[in-house]
């Protein structure tokens, strides 16, 4: 059986979505964006990075950017690391 779009056959984990945009803003605003982390760069822009549980939160998150009318740089999925697993005893 063919698999679908988005169906995946190795475990899933947390998509995490990186964010940037024009101009700095303040930690304040982690709350706003539910929780995600922002790195302020060098070069004057934003970068909001973290988990984004599914596709309705990502077009949410970038509402609030559109709602500050601030310009949207970029958008990139970033590809997931899988947690490193436990060492069994005797390794």
């Amino acid at each position: 059986m063919a698999e679908r779009r988005g169906e995946r056959a190795e475990p899933t984990w947390p998509t995490v979505y990186q964010i940037r945009i024009e101009g700095h803003l303040g930690p304040a605003w982690t709350a706003w964006f539910s929780g995600l982390s922002i790195s302020l760069e060098d070069n004057g822009d934003t970068v909001l990075t973290g988990v984004v549980v599914d596709q309705a939160s990502l077009h949410g998150l970038l509402k609030k950017v559109r709602d500050l009318a601030v310009p949207l740089v970029s958008v990139n999925r970033l590809e997931p690391v899988p947690a490193p697993q436990p060492a069994e005893e005797g390794d």
